[in-house]
């Protein structure tokens, strides 16, 4: 139906006088005796405008009564004003009809409800304030991410959903099966022989292992799309579904993708500081005070590195008492990363060097054999969102690596191809959606990033 975005009015003075057709949903009304009025939304900014209806002009009391129930769907014809508040403007009602109607059942009434309470409701929480601003600052991000990349010279390749790999090796793979149980099978390879691939399958983990492949031959690459890990962990920062961006550039060496990871934070963040400061404005207001400050002080300033070793005697010499042990060979805990940016640094930091032992079996080794060229980037708040390697580019050490690690030859004999034929030096990076999502809202947990988020034992 022919109608025009309320964000285009209210961006456009030039609407005032005018008379418009518009559509959206009753946020909050209000009764009384000559006029009633109902806050719009139609999903195209944060801001609400305020319909007027005359009681003269709309004398049905139950028409009107409907109209201005909590959630339900209008189109409106009227024309447009200036409003009480500087630069707002609102409709003095002409014409209204009722799209689709909403009762007292309605979950979303006039009360502040939980975080907790809204994912319960997945399916109506996009209209609270809150998660349409959520969604949009998602939408925005996204883009950016794309334009990021589309404007230095990367191609944008699309690595399976299904794999017969499991890139972090970690065991936390979902796995795809067109056989239900069977009583017949008698053994797990008789089980994947029957099943549709003949062999075993799951969700993937990564895109990296399909991302280095496409790298080989367009040189800079990256995948944007959704990893799954079925890890049981109950945390603010786990789901077992998540977008990933995944840039995979040849000729590059750590330092190399250090600063490829840095240049990408900074676009992007720049990006959201221009075009969602109303939905910036609002986290800053309700979720994290100084959010604004925090995002453009990242876009300023120069981020942090220190080696791991250096990191854990920072750790060490803290005085914290951390509830998980500080040792070297031990991987860092949110709590050792939160330290690290929110005291000690006050800004995002590289933990570069980390120990072999703890690290993914494709990331470079170092010349001292218990160290790999990898890092992480942590930033305040959330802590890990970039995880980020040089690739071994030997063959040697690649298939001794996979061979120590008890992993299946064969699941990766492309992979080590690509070190026989043509091998060169290269490096990629693996950023969350989610949780830099996390970092630029302020929202404190993962769920409240994503639209119908997925977690152990939740599957709304």
């Amino acid at each position: 139906m022919k109608h025009i975005d309320l964000k285009q009015i209210v961006c456009d003075k030039s609407y005032i006088g005018k008379t418009v057709d518009v559509c959206g949903w009753v946020r909050t009304s209000r009764d009384s005796k000559n006029v009633a009025f109902a806050e719009l939304n139609d999903g195209s900014m944060l801001e609400h405008v305020q319909v007027v209806f005359d009681k003269a002009v709309f004398a049905n009391a139950d028409e009107l009564s409907a109209m201005l129930s909590l959630g339900a769907a209008l189109a409106v014809t009227g024309k447009v004003e200036r409003g009480m508040k500087n630069e707002s403007v609102e409709i003095l009602a002409e014409k209204a009809t009722l799209l689709g109607g909403s009762d007292s059942t309605y979950p979303l009434q006039k009360k502040r409800h939980t975080m907790e309470f809204l994912r319960t409701i997945p399916h109506l929480r996009v209209r609270t304030n809150t998660f349409n601003a959520v969604f949009r600052v998602r939408s925005e991000l996204s883009y950016a991410i794309h334009k990021f990349f589309h404007e230095n010279g990367y191609y944008y390749v699309h690595s399976p959903i299904i794999t017969g790999s499991d890139c972090e090796g970690a065991g936390e793979v979902f796995k795809v099966t067109t056989i239900g149980y069977d009583p017949s099978v008698k053994s797990e390879d008789e089980y994947n022989k029957k099943d549709f691939f003949g062999r075993p399958a799951g969700l993937t983990v990564s895109g990296q292992l399909e991302g280095e492949v496409m790298a080989t031959a367009l040189g800079k690459i990256y995948t944007f799309g959704p990893t799954f890990r079925a890890e049981n962990s109950n945390t603010p920062r786990h789901a077992a579904e998540f977008w990933q961006i995944e840039p995979e550039v040849a000729f590059a060496d750590i330092d190399d993708i250090i600063g490829i990871a840095t240049d990408m934070i900074k676009s992007i963040i720049a990006h959201l500081l221009e075009h969602c400061a109303a939905e910036l404005k609002f986290f800053d207001e309700r979720f994290e005070p100084g959010l604004i400050k925090k995002l453009q002080h990242v876009v300023d300033s120069e981020f942090a590195r220190i080696d791991y070793k250096d990191a854990i005697e920072v750790l060490k010499k803290s005085g914290k008492t951390f509830v998980y042990p500080v040792e070297w060979g031990l991987d860092l805990q949110t709590e050792h990363e939160r330290y690290l940016t929110d005291e000690y640094f006050k800004k995002p930091v590289f933990v570069v060097n980390y120990p072999r032992a703890i690290k993914s079996f494709y990331m470079k080794q170092n010349p001292d054999g218990v160290t790999v060229a990898a890092t992480d980037l942590l930033v305040p708040g959330v802590g890990e969102i970039i995880g980020c390697s040089e690739r071994e580019a030997d063959y040697d050490k690649l298939l001794a690596e996979i061979k120590s690690r008890g992993m299946k030859l064969s699941d990766y004999a492309n992979y080590l191809d690509l070190r026989k034929f043509g091998t060169v030096p290269h490096s990629g990076f693996g950023l969350g959606l989610e949780r830099m999502m996390m970092y630029v809202t302020g929202m404190s947990n993962i769920r409240d990033t994503v639209e119908f988020p997925r977690t152990k034992d939740e599957l709304r």
